[in-house]
């Protein structure tokens, strides 16, 4: 005999419907980490391109090797005038192949004698 009024699975239909939202808020949240990631490593890059370039290195090569693969695509390294290096790396994405926005950071060593 059914009942009017049963409320047996709303629970169950309740969460069926938030699936989709909490999903993309972990999406979301993932997304915040590697982009944070991203900022952290391309200051650490770009003190070893600057450490590179200083004693006469590579400054790219410095970089790309203190990188994890992900980030290394993209990656551009551009000595200045000063003896520093600018560095820029593009943010890759959570989901799919593509690059959200590109993080910039700058180093400098005084030139080494040598």
């Amino acid at each position: 005999m059914a009942r009017h009024g049963d409320d047996r699975g709303q629970a169950s239909v309740e969460l069926a419907g938030l699936l989709p939202l909490i999903a993309a808020l972990v999406v979301l949240l993932w997304q915040a980490v590697v982009a944070g990631q991203a900022v952290w490593l391309a200051g650490t890059a770009a003190r070893a391109a600057a450490r590179a370039e200083a004693v006469g290195g590579d400054p790219a090569a410095a970089a790309r090797a203190t990188l994890p693969p992900a980030l290394r695509r993209g990656l551009r390294a551009e000595p200045e005038p000063d003896g520093g290096v600018r560095l820029r790396l593009r943010v890759p994405t959570v989901v799919g192949d593509h690059r959200l926005v590109s993080v910039t950071a700058r180093a400098r060593f005084r030139p080494q004698e040598g």
